[in-house]
């Protein structure tokens, strides 16, 4: 699959046809319209569908079926209308929550299963696994973008940007309407179907991959608890919002809100604003590869650095990261003579992105182990909310407007993340303070074959 973020998508819940929508259809305002559907969708969906769908089908089963929603988005691209990328805007929007939360159960029962196995800290081996699959998972936006700039790259020879149009690019650009150039024209539909197809063809081998060498996991809590009395339905649909009932959760839910504004930004407007403005849209998935690479690296090395540094400087150090980038966005004037810092950013943004990717997702299975559906549930509900917010106002703030709340997004969200550190920390039996005490043999999940 590709990438520009849920499982072979990567804006966070995108393929990367849908990383370049905002750029290829802009003009038309349909590319804001799909991806704002998109993740409205997952707003519905987060509500409801994942704990019915995982307690029903069981995580990989749940992941195949919503893997196939992607692969619809894919097709409708292949002739892009409101007919037909909304309503697969909508079934991508509706299977990526169930998606991720499958994804994040699966990962949390191994990492708790194998925590078990070789006896060590459960927090420390999920957050390992979130590592691995943010590696393997943000690697797809390297492939998926190179393809895609291969195939843009035959376009003809770009023009030259007028000044005029530089003076509107950056944190100035307030939706000033610029004259068409070769540098904002979309590709031949020839070029868009061969992309298309390349994109199609990995999403069917993806869901027979995972539909065939995918092992099941069950776990054996629910099982043991669930077996003698299963829950009513309605409990079972209601489950997401009544984790809000926890204060640490309600607390945590500008973490995933957060994550969905940066993605938002940097795939929305930041490709368009400042790549596509001043270089031309040839450069857009040269810019997200050098995000996606940076990204995965620092994934795999932030899920093993955490078992030495601790959670909180790896969040402290994303939050300086991303407040520095803000900052020099808000002051950066484009240009195409300075070409290596277009790519400058999206590399810290990548390394800010993954220390929100890895450790949000592990911070969520590991305080909340006894309702990980409905905590990863929370977490896609929540993420969605902040990229619809986003893609909602796109089209009616300024870029400058839409750094500064981005900003304060951020500030907010490290604040309540700090909130929650301290509560655990004054809890002697709670999830984070148990597992530095007792070994993890003492966990209650298993894989089974």
């Amino acid at each position: 699959m590709s990438s520009c973020s849920p499982l072979g998508f990567s804006c966070s819940s995108l393929p990367t046809e849908g990383c370049r929508a905002c750029s290829l259809y802009s003009e038309e305002g349909l590319g804001v319209a799909a991806l704002s559907t998109l993740y409205g969708g997952m707003l519905l969906s987060s509500m409801f569908l994942p704990p019915i769908l995982i307690r029903k089908l069981g995580c990989k089963w749940t992941l195949v079926l919503a893997m196939c929603c992607y692969v619809a988005f894919s097709l409708g691209n292949f002739y892009a209308s409101w007919y037909t990328l909304i309503p697969t805007s909508i079934l991508v929007g509706l299977g990526a929550a169930a998606l991720w939360s499958a994804q994040g159960t699966y990962l949390t029962i191994v990492g708790n299963a194998q925590a078990r196995k070789t006896g060590q800290v459960s927090k420390d081996v999920v957050s390992q696994y979130f590592g691995i699959f943010f590696l393997i998972f943000q690697s797809s936006g390297v492939w998926g973008n190179l393809i895609s700039s291969l195939v843009f790259g035959q376009m003809p020879t770009q023009g030259t940007i007028p000044e005029q149009q530089l003076q509107a690019c950056g944190a100035s650009d307030c939706l000033m309407a610029v004259a068409s150039t070769n540098s904002t024209k979309r590709p031949s539909q020839d070029l868009i179907y061969t992309l298309m197809g390349i994109y199609t063809g990995c999403g069917f081998l993806a869901v027979l991959l995972m539909a065939v060498f995918l092992e099941p996991v069950k776990d054996a809590q629910l099982e043991g608890e669930g077996e003698k009395q299963a829950p009513p339905f309605w409990s079972t649909l209601l489950s997401t919002f009544k984790l809000l009932r926890d204060k640490r959760m309600r607390l945590l839910i500008l973490l995933p809100m957060l994550s969905g504004f940066e993605q938002a930004f940097l795939s929305g407007d930041y490709t368009r604003s400042y790549t596509t403005c001043a270089l031309g849209i040839q450069f857009v998935g040269y810019v997200m590869i050098c995000f996606g690479g940076v990204d995965a690296l620092c994934s795999v090395l932030f899920g093993r650095l955490a078992r030495h540094t601790g959670r909180t400087a790896l969040f402290a150090l994303g939050a300086v990261t991303q407040l520095a980038c803000i900052i020099a966005l808000l002051l950066w004037k484009p240009h195409p003579s300075q070409l290596p810092v277009f790519f400058v950013f999206p590399g810290l943004w990548g390394m800010a992105d993954a220390v929100w990717q890895t450790q949000n997702n592990a911070l969520f299975g590991v305080l909340f182990e006894k309702n990980k559906e409905a905590a990863f549930a929370n977490y896609r509900l929540w993420e969605a909310l902040g990229f619809v917010i986003a893609f909602g106002y796109s089209t009616v703030l300024c870029v400058r407007v839409k750094l500064y709340v981005l900003l304060g997004v951020l500030s907010a969200a490290m604040a309540a993340y700090g909130a929650v550190e301290c509560m655990e920390s004054r809890r002697a039996d709670g999830p984070l303070a148990t597992e530095q005490t007792k070994p993890a043999e003492e966990g209650v999940t298993q894989t089974k074959l």
